[in-house]
């Protein structure tokens, strides 16, 4: 235990003494100084985890590849849609090998780097110096994608792509270079991904992140229906046929059904705020749910996770 603490502390301590010298970091970066996720409550994804359980070997057990006349990837590269449980992975892969779970929202370190300005050689230099002092750390690239994603408009012809990709190769090859990191990056537009990203050497391993519908779906919405009813101390679902509640909207992204649920949940609150009688969650009110889900989605040009009434 006591050494657990001292990891969390010199992480937390060195990651937090970087970033306060470069706003671009503190900006786009979050640290999990010891992460303690546990890859059971991610729902389904069987082949995904497999290949986490398989890169962890690289942290916890190197010499098997040796006995198999081989060596761990570089790097894993998770593709799927948004929503899907990449993050997750990465978090439950931090938790397998007991390191830190750095996470790089890359959009929106580019967008901070190419607005301030500033000497990125030097923010590179310190990066490299800042991961040589760390205890062990698996760093998450994500949304390695940065001119497609959402949150900073889709397709950015104004970014300077050629400069943004020498400075983000460059961070990710001085990433893998120290044998203390795991290195996972992550996209949800796989098919306009630079490749450079997947060479050897780097993210070499391409990693499929796609939830078999219904089935992983169903057993996300199980394990957070759950959760739920162990935050409040007390039964908050009838006997729901998840089967039911899923057959009317084909959507692979378990984040999204996720925030359908709570969206129920919070239904359920209002009602007993406003001094009503409440009865238990059913499975119409599920599909009541997502009716409210599709339709407000069809009513945005891109539908974000959560943002629907």
């Amino acid at each position: 235990m006591q050494d657990i603490e001292i990891h969390r502390e010199r992480a937390q301590n060195i990651w937090s003494s970087f970033s306060r010298k470069f706003p671009p970091v503190a900006q786009s970066t979050q640290l999990d100084p010891i992460s303690s996720f546990d890859m059971g409550r991610i729902g389904g994804l069987s082949s995904a985890k497999e290949e986490i359980q398989t890169y962890a070997c690289a942290a916890t057990d190197p010499e098997v590849y040796v006995r198999w006349g081989t060596h761990p990837p570089s790097g894993l590269l998770l593709i799927g849609q948004r929503g899907v449980g990449k993050r997750l992975l990465g978090r439950s892969l931090a938790s397998l090998t007991h390191t830190s779970f750095l996470c790089v929202y890359i959009p929106r370190l580019v967008l901070e780097v190419v607005h301030r300005g500033g000497n990125v050689g030097e923010l590179v230099t310190e990066w490299s110096n800042t991961l040589e002092e760390m205890p062990p750390v698996t760093t998450f690239f994500n949304e390695l994608e940065f001119s497609q994603v959402e949150e900073i408009g889709t397709r950015r012809p104004d970014l300077p792509v050629g400069p943004v990709m020498d400075f983000l190769l460059d961070l990710m090859d001085r990433t893998i270079a120290f044998e203390h990191t795991l290195v996972v990056g992550a996209t949800s537009h796989p098919d306009t991904l630079r490749r450079a990203f997947a060479q050897p050497g780097r993210l070499e391993r391409v990693v499929e992140v796609t939830p078999v519908f219904p089935g992983d779906i169903v057993a996300a919405l199980k394990i957070h229906a759950s959760d739920a009813e162990k935050r409040s101390g007390r039964p908050l679902f009838l006997d729901v046929d998840w089967d039911l509640v899923t057959s009317g909207f084909h959507h692979s992204a378990a984040g999204d059904w996720v925030h359908i649920l709570h969206a129920v949940l919070r239904r359920k609150a209002r009602h007993e705020a406003a001094g009503e009688a409440v009865a238990p969650i059913s499975s119409q009110d599920l599909i009541d749910e997502v009716e409210r889900f599709k339709n407000a989605s069809s009513r945005l040009v891109v539908s974000k996770p959560g943002t629907y009434v």
